[in-house]
This record gives structure tokens, C-alpha cells and sequence, in this order.
């Protein structure tokens, strides 16, 4: 567990749910996270996400701030050691520490799992997220043009992954 001064980061339960997909659900609303255009509902969230990979940052009061998940890239053997991450922060918990301290705790939990590589798509318009991912070891792999549509218009993503240093 990671902490700093007033939150702590601790592994997502369902108890956590309703705060989660809220925050997911923020993201969502802010037009530049996910294509997704609305947030699942708690069954389909957690039948999507592996466990032992998904983490959320809670303050002093218990009030989630954050959460980190991830996702298998395929279901063959080949990429068994490749997920996909999601990182969401409430608005109001923004430029504190959470994003940061959730993605350190993912690679802590997926190198232990011998995980050699965590991935991610952004899109481009999302400085602060592609800054942060930069700054946890991420390194952009490419652009995909017009890999899908958002309200109609073709949207870029921005390839980066992580290759653990540790994994062989």
C-alpha cells in the first residue's frame, strides 16, 4: 500500500463501485479519456478488468479519488503477459499525487505478476495524461489516425506502453 500524507492507495472491491464508475463516468463526460460514452454498470466493469491489477486511491474519509484497472490485450498465449491500463482521477483530485501514486502501485502488482508490458491508448488532446504516463516510464509507440469516431468526428490515439525493466 502506498500512501501519501492523507490517501492511501488500496485494491478496488466492489465496495468502491458506485464512486468508480462515477469518476469513470466524469471522464467520460469530459469528452477527451475514452470513446466510451457512457460508464458500465459495476458487473460489466468487473467481468472486463483483471483482478489483482485494479486499485483505487482513497482519501482520509474513504472517498475514492481515483482508480487504476486493467485489461487482457487477447486471449492468446502469446500476450499473456500484455494488459491494457485505464487511469481515471476525480476532477477536484487532479494534480495531487493520484494518478501517479495509482499507476506505481499497477506496476508494482503487474511486474510481480510477471506482466512485461502495460499499454495504453490517449488521445492526443490529453496533455496531462500523456505527461503523466512520460513521466511513469511510458514511451509512445505511434499515433493511430482516425482509429474511431467521438459525437461524429474521427478521433487520433496515441500508442505508449511500458516495458517492465524487471519481466523477462
Amino acid at each position: 500500500m502506498n500512501s501519501n500524507r492523507d490517501t492511501v492507495v488500496v485494491p478496488m472491491t466492489a465496495e468502491h463501485a458506485s464512486e468508480v464508475l462515477a469518476i469513470y463516468q466524469a471522464g467520460i463526460d469530459e469528452g477527451d479519456a475514452t470513446f466510451e460514452t457512457r460508464a458500465p454498470a459495476w458487473e460489466e466493469f468487473d467481468r472486463a478488468r483483471l483482478g489483482g491489477h485494479r486499485f483505487v486511491v482513497v482519501d482520509g474519509g474513504g472517498r475514492v479519488l481515483g482508480w487504476v484497472a486493467v485489461s487482457r490485450v487477447s486471449d492468446r498465449r502469446a500476450y499473456a503477459g500484455v494488459v491494457e491500463h485505464s487511469v481515471y482521477v476525480r476532477p477536484d483530485a487532479r494534480g495531487r499525487g493520484v494518478a501517479r501514486a495509482l499507476l506505481e502501485a499497477l506496476i508494482a502488482s503487474t511486474e510481480a505478476a510477471g506482466i512485461w508490458t502495460v499499454q495504453s491508448g490517449i488521445f492526443p488532446e490529453n496533455a496531462a495524461s500523456l505527461a503523466l504516463h512520460e513521466r511513469a516510464g511510458f514511451r509512445v509507440i505511434g499515433t493511430r489516425e482516425r482509429v474511431g469516431r467521438q459525437h461524429g468526428v474521427w478521433r487520433d490515439v496515441v500508442l505508449v506502453e511500458r516495458r517492465s525493466p524487471v519481466v523477462d
